[in-house]
């Protein structure tokens, strides 16, 4: 029974409160019946008791292998920094994009402060386990880098390689190539109003992908190839029949096709990067592929800042790649494997109304378990009880927001 819940859990990402649900209607449709269906809270206790079984088998490996980490938040001001291993020889088997079985999460901590000091110490407690890395993949936020930086000289580590995340890379690229283009302002203040037209009414199907605030660039050729289409649409000469749908989406977005020259341009920049990220993210980087992404780049203008970073990162980590002497093995440049994690991570918690960083991180080593099997599981109850989980809540999770709450709410009325 426990390891039927947590497999529906990590497995079919269905929330916790849906298991004994799920086990109802099925408990009435099998001709012997189940003695008992656990309480949902039960559930949440064995999953994470199986994510702490992983992170105490954490052990010093001794093939060279590669660190992704990020930080993840919810709500509240507590993040979350995960570690991720993967063995480099898995990148020479695979020649396509990671999956979480490829992945063990090494580390788990929960911190509200991120500033550089605080990252450090945690990468020194982290390593200290699971042994030194050959390479160490990230984004390219500040704090972050710095931190990853004071670890390798703390560590005499400094031949560790470290790799910008492409995604990242271009997108920051992107944002400065755009930051001040006023076209730009013009083009997304046209949709935005264009999207508040179509949003009731019987066009609403030809709405714009949504703009994101944060990280706006990382997502922005979906909305540069939906401008493409719809100029393409509005492009017919002459009068538009009345109430006809060419019409109503003309007065919906007056004067887009007299950005024709920026939507084209500004969609073929986004196409080349989205294209080098596709393959990048699937086939990494050496030096076969190398030349294919430098063709790639010359398809953009000489002077664009896009081209520029992009060959310049090209040229260093091909560098960086061959420092390392793998031979033709791809370099993974890529951290998108642990965004996948935080989705599904987030996807599971996403019921509970004040979802913080709390004891449910433990969910995250759970869902890179390799090899997932009911004896894996057992294995992991048996090592791991509701003591050794309580003991880690207390040490790592000093509060949650309902805990903050119920303080709150009952010193007002003292």
């Amino acid at each position: 029974m426990r390891t039927q819940c947590v497999f529906m859990v990590l497995r079919a990402f269905v929330s916790f409160r849906s298991v004994p649900r799920i086990l109802s209607v099925l408990n009435a449709q099998r001709a012997t019946p189940y003695g008992w269906i656990p309480h949902f809270t039960s559930v949440i206790n064995w999953t994470l008791r199986i994510g702490l079984a992983c992170l105490n088998q954490v052990t010093e490996s001794k093939e060279p292998w590669v660190a992704i980490m990020d930080h993840s938040i919810v709500i509240g001001v507590k993040k979350v920094l995960v570690v991720l291993r993967v063995p480099i020889k898995v990148f020479a088997k695979k020649g396509q994009a990671l999956t979480l079985s490829d992945c063990e999460c090494i580390g788990l901590k929960v911190s509200e402060k991120t500033d550089a000091d605080t990252i450090t110490q945690q990468l020194v407690s982290i390593f200290e386990l699971a042994g030194s890395p050959a390479v160490i993949v990230k984004d390219q936020a500040g704090n972050l880098s710095k931190g990853v930086s004071q670890w390798k000289q703390i560590s005499g580590v400094k031949s560790v390689t470290t790799i910008d995340d492409i995604g990242h890379v271009l997108a920051n690229a992107l944002q400065e190539q755009y930051k001040e283009s006023k076209p730009l302002k013009q083009f997304l203040e046209a949709v935005r109003k264009g999207a508040s037209r179509l949003r009731q009414t019987e066009l609403a199907f030809l709405l714009p992908p949504k703009i994101r605030v944060k990280g706006r660039f990382q997502s922005i050729s979906k909305l540069a190839k939906w401008s493409t289409k719809i100029e393409c649409l509005m492009r017919v000469r002459g009068r538009a029949a009345v109430n006809s749908p060419l019409e109503k989406l003309r007065k919906a977005l007056p004067g887009f096709t007299q950005m024709k020259t920026f939507i084209e341009g500004f969609s073929r920049t986004t196409h080349i990067v989205n294209e080098v990220n596709k393959v990048l993210k699937n086939k990494g980087l050496n030096q076969r592929t190398y030349r294919q992404y430098c063709q790639l780049s010359e398809a953009l203008p000489r002077g664009s800042i896009v081209r520029k970073r992009l060959v310049r990162w090209l040229k260093s980590h091909l560098a960086k790649q061959a420092h390392l002497g793998v031979k033709q093995t791809p370099l993974l440049v890529s951290s998108d494997i642990i965004e996948s994690l935080f989705g599904k991570y987030k996807h599971i918690i996403e019921r509970c109304p004040l979802s913080d960083i709390n004891r449910m991180v433990l969910i995250i080593p759970a869902l890179c378990i390799n090899g997932m099997s009911q004896q894996t599981m057992l294995n992991a109850f048996s090592q791991t009880k509701h003591e050794d989980l309580a003991r880690w809540e207390q040490k790592n999770i000093s509060h949650s927001l309902y805990s903050n709450r119920r303080a709150f709410l009952e010193n007002l009325y003292v």
